[in-house]
């Protein structure tokens, strides 16, 4: 090899690079008797083998350069070789020179002065004022200390806190900051030809892994310890990651510590979602049961089930029969769970609630950047089966075609060359997002707005290629729409969370099968830190968890006029899911190095696009696919009790209809089939709803953003105090950065001083 190895005293690991050799497989030696075909595939082996060898070589020489290069810039390399030699181990570290000058390059963060931590966060001060037991609160130990900050300057070294220290001054996640940047520009091949970066040495075969080490085992010793002697994963992982945890706070301080900004930003909005989504869920829970309470109230419902044979209806299919409306009873008694004003108050309800959770989550991002930067049955018709076997169906299908999706994204995405990673993620994390909105919501808005919509009337059915166009089932369009949305969105959470549990412990299992044989060469020694995390699944980053989430905030906010229970299915999977993914984090991934973040990115912008889209759909919804509308006119124009609604709601078939000329269908229209008066004044009425409703909305809205302001007064004091403390420290005229209006905008950003989550961001 050309670099050599270095083993300092005291020095700290901060990165692993891992690369297997294989060693060769022996050729069979030229038998007599071997016949011609054999001839040949020992010479297609021979020449497989060569190329091979070929390939294995020029990764070799581009895998000492690039190891040549890292220790040219500076980092100190120890290399780890176990009895048999197949897996290699290069321990990587950054000494003070090195840390220093790329702190500055990086414009990394340096503490000037201690700031106290705030003592509750809101529920718990609501809590306390109620002389009520927080259940919630939960002391975690070693919480980290919050600081105001400056961008690092090596020549006011002095003026920055702790900066004697030089084995502590960098913290554990600046260090593998350093060296990640590091191990990304240094070149190995052509520069031209962009053969650069260790990500790329990874993505030819160069290297296997290239990974921080975690701090520690997470598991609990098995003597009695103090809580304070814990280390920063075994703290994570007793606080936060295991089940036991689940209404507890969470710990964002200790993850922003450990995992960097990016990932606690990620827990933190996912956990003040989930806070937000506990009033909604309580909320359509209210509404549910109060249809359930209410439902021997529902006169159409009632005059449906005691018709007997009065209303004969019109076949629903050319080679269906005529059927009596009683036989539909138990459909329109369960559809008005669905359909009734309470549904329509929570439409009203949930529209406000998403663009205000949006509104308040756009004040507590930055203020959290500057401190861290019930199924009933629906009948057993034939009808009401098939549709729930095709929706069944059909969520396969999302679930198969996301794969593809995502996939076309990430092709088109590397064509469009973006300059930078930014740039990139937020146009692959857009068009993934636009083609699964396409995937999963598509059905559903069929079933919400076309189905039913263009059949005709009978003996002028509408069809397409010959056939007769799709009619909504005997229970209405809203009933199958509320079947749709509880398979699709609760299927797709079931199933995601298996996944999230099952596939990371079979990659774990995989791995530590491959490695078996390493293991039993070592004589029963035990396994070292980087070992232990090579066996570890490779940290798959938050894009999944992302696009889970935001689809599921589509769910409960665009067609909650048809589900009322969304939001209680949803926030039963969030306490879910911030098990499962905190577990994953501290358990089953390598560490990821700890990125920076200004908010969430693009994700805000998708979720504002989805709130606005609701208030839209929902007012269509209540307008054209609810009964809401209709019942509302025929109790202001005829009967305030709606007695006499169904017969309303009908018409009868042409006479020159072959079935039947006493055959009825829904609709308003006269025995000719022209559209009465009454369909006129009702679409009339249902655009002037749709008008007043979204109006009303986005006034409400508009309101709202006006009396929250962006960022909160105390992150304004914060920010002037940080700042004064900045100018004090570099007092300097190329520090001019320090008191422009620009550097006022970055604290607000990623880049913030102060290394805190706020605690009215934890979340159980």
């Amino acid at each position: 090899m050309l670099y050599i190895s270095y083993s300092v005293y005291g020095c700290v690991s901060d990165y692993v690079l891992v690369w297997e050799i294989k060693s060769r497989r022996k050729r069979r030696a030229r038998g007599k008797g071997r016949g011609e075909a054999e001839d040949e595939e020992e010479l297609q082996a021979a020449q497989e083998e060569s190329r091979s060898e070929k390939r294995k070589a020029q990764l070799a020489r581009w895998r000492d350069r690039f190891i040549q290069n890292i220790q040219s810039a500076g980092l100190l390399l120890e290399k780890v070789q176990p009895a048999k030699k197949t897996i290699h181990y290069l321990k990587l570290s950054a000494p003070w020179d090195v840390l220093v000058y790329y702190a500055e390059e990086l414009c990394l963060r340096a503490p000037l002065q201690a700031q106290p931590h705030p003592d509750f966060n809101t529920s718990a001060r609501v809590l306390q004022k109620l002389w009520v037991p927080n259940v919630m609160a939960d002391f975690v130990p070693n919480r980290p200390v919050d600081y105001y900050t400056c961008a690092f300057r090596k020549s006011k070294m002095e003026k920055f806190l702790g900066s004697e220290d030089h084995q502590n001054y960098f913290s554990i996640t600046q260090r593998h900051r350093i060296v990640y940047e590091i191990l990304a520009r240094t070149v190995y091949g052509k520069r031209k030809h962009a053969e650069v970066g260790a990500a790329r040495l990874l993505n030819e075969g160069a290297f296997k892994a290239a990974f921080p080490l975690h701090e520690g085992p997470f598991e609990l010793p098995d003597y009695e310890i103090s809580p304070d002697q814990l280390n920063k994963r075994q703290i994570l992982y007793h606080y936060w990651a295991r089940w036991s945890k689940w209404y507890k706070y969470q710990p964002l301080d200790h993850i922003r510590e450990y995992f960097g900004e990016k990932i606690a930003l990620y827990f933190a909005w996912l956990g003040f979602y989930t806070a937000w989504l506990l009033p909604a869920a309580i909320v359509g829970t209210f509404v549910f049961v109060s249809g359930i309470m209410t439902m021997g109230s529902n006169t159409p419902a009632k005059e449906i089930c005691e018709s007997g044979g009065h209303y004969l209806m019109c076949p629903l299919c050319e080679t269906c029969k005529p059927w009596n409306m009683s036989d539909i009873c138990p459909m329109a008694q369960v559809g008005y769970l669905f359909d009734h004003p309470g549904t329509v108050f929570f439409s009203v309800f949930m529209s406000f609630w998403a663009v205000t959770f949006l509104e308040y989550w756009k004040q507590l991002s930055p203020e959290s950047l500057d401190l861290s930067v019930m199924m009933y049955e629906t009948g057993s018709s034939a009808g009401n089966i098939a549709n729930i076997s095709s929706s069944m169906v059909n969520l396969a299908l999302i679930l198969l075609m996301g794969q593809v999706y995502t996939a076309l994204a990430e092709q088109l995405t590397k064509w469009e060359m973006h300059r930078t990673q930014t740039q990139y993620e937020d146009a692959f994390t857009f068009k993934v997002f636009i083609f699964q909105f396409v995937n999963f919501y598509s059905s559903p808005f069929y079933v919400a707005f076309f189905k039913g919509r263009f059949v005709g009337y009978p003996g002028h059915y509408g069809t397409l290629f010959g056939m007769r166009n799709e009619d909504c089932g005997p229970g209405g369009c809203l009933i199958e729409l509320a079947e749709q949305l509880f398979i699709i969105m609760i299927g797709k959470q079931l199933i995601n969370n298996v996944q999230e549990f099952v596939i990371p412990k079979v990659k774990a299992w995989r791995q530590k099968k491959a490695l078996a044989s390493v293991k039993k060469a070592q004589g029963g020694l035990e396994p070292q830190r980087w070992e232990q995390d090579y066996e570890l699944v490779a940290c798959e980053g938050l894009f999944d968890e992302y696009l889970e989430i935001v689809l599921q905030f589509g769910f409960i906010t665009i067609f909650v006029a048809a589900f009322p229970l969304a939001p209680l299915f949803a926030l039963l999977n969030n306490w879910a899911e911030v098990r499962l993914d905190a577990h994953k984090f501290v358990c089953e991934y390598r560490r990821p190095v700890a990125e920076r973040a200004q908010n969430i990115g693009v994700w805000f912008i998708i979720l504002e696009a989805l709130s606005h889209v609701s208030v839209i759909v929902n007012a269509f919804l209540i307008a054209f696919t609810s009964d809401f509308l209709p019942r509302l006119l025929y109790r202001y124009k005829f009967n305030s009790d709606l007695h006499g609604y169904v017969n309303f709601t009908l018409a009868y078939a042409p006479p020159s209809y072959n079935y039947s000329s006493h055959g009825m269908y829904k609709a308003f229209r006269d025995e000719n089939g022209s559209y009465t008066l009454v369909y006129w004044e009702l679409l009339a009425v249902r655009l002037g709803f749709i008008i007043a409703f979204e109006h009303v909305v986005f006034s409400v809205l508009r309101v709202i953003d006006w009396m929250v302001p962006d960022v909160p007064e105390s992150l304004e004091l914060k920010v002037k105090r940080e700042r004064y403390l900045a100018k004090q420290a570099l007092a300097d005229n190329q520090e001019a950065l320090l008191v422009s209006g620009s550097w006022r905008a970055a604290q607000v950003s990623a880049h913030s001083g102060v290394h805190t989550l706020h605690s009215r961001l934890y979340e159980a």
